[in-house]
């Protein structure tokens, strides 16, 4: 059993890791060209309405950087709060567990982020940096498989809910064929909780794909007074009449 010092140090770490989550990258690109971007296209703070809000260049930037934070706090901060709890590292279930935790919290930060009135992002490419750290070959091939998913069918959020599925299906087949599900529940427990949060802030989007009428990346949404905008728009000019037509967030 640990002692109560590493575990106040596992505590303090967990409140780091949900305070680096909720730093709102997208909301902080916008404000440096002057906009809200909770205001415009679907009012998420995430990659893909800024994507639609200030241009392709933005949304990547903010796509990494929420990717970071996510690695950050799965992968150093985790490695720091290990380092000092020299007590506990006899543990193995103690430190097998401690960094899902942290991704859990670095993610649940990005999705309510306590500076946003708990308004967030949708959590992918969060959960992915946080993966990455985790479970390296797993979070490749679901990066691989949004892709494609996304070159074939232009559905970001479609491709969002398929990565999400394979990245847990495919942690879990790798513990059992390493004969590890046990010794590893931590991690794959890890994956299967972040693709229901995937699925569940991705609610709005099933339901319009369902229906047919989850917007495509590339579609050209008519905005006031008939003038139409490119979703992925690479360009730097921001159209706030086009983006605000956007129907939803498709993603991130």
């Amino acid at each position: 059993m640990p002692s109560p010092g590493a575990l106040c140090l596992a505590a303090g770490g967990l409140v780091a890791a949900y305070l680096l989550g909720a730093i709102p990258f997208g909301y902080l690109a916008g404000r440096l060209r002057g906009i809200d971007v909770r205001t415009v296209g679907s009012g998420n703070i995430g990659a893909t309405n800024v994507a639609r809000a200030l241009g392709r260049p933005w949304g990547i930037a903010v796509f990494l950087l929420d990717a970071g934070k996510g690695f950050a706090a799965a992968g150093p901060l985790t490695w720091m709060v290990l380092h000092f709890m020299t007590s506990a590292l006899a543990d193995g279930q103690f430190r097998n567990g401690l960094a899902p935790l942290y991704a859990l919290a670095v993610s649940a930060g990005h999705n309510w982020p306590v500076f946003l009135g708990f308004r967030g992002g949708r959590g992918v490419a969060t959960t992915a940096g946080a993966l990455l750290a985790l479970a390296w070959l797993p979070a490749v091939v679901g990066l691989a498989t949004w892709a494609v998913m996304v070159a074939i069918f232009r559905y970001v959020s479609l491709a969002s809910l398929v990565a999400a599925l394979v990245t847990t299906g495919l942690c879990i087949a790798l513990a059992v064929r390493e004969g590890k599900l046990a010794a590893t529940w931590p991690v794959w427990g890890l994956t299967a909780v972040l693709a229901v949060l995937i699925f569940v802030r991705h609610r709005a989007n099933i339901g319009r794909l369902f229906r047919g009428e989850e917007p495509k990346i590339g579609a050209k949404k008519a905005g006031a007074g008939g003038q139409g905008s490119e979703a992925g728009d690479a360009g730097g000019t921001v159209d706030r009449n086009a983006v605000g037509a956007s129907a939803a967030e498709d993603g991130k």
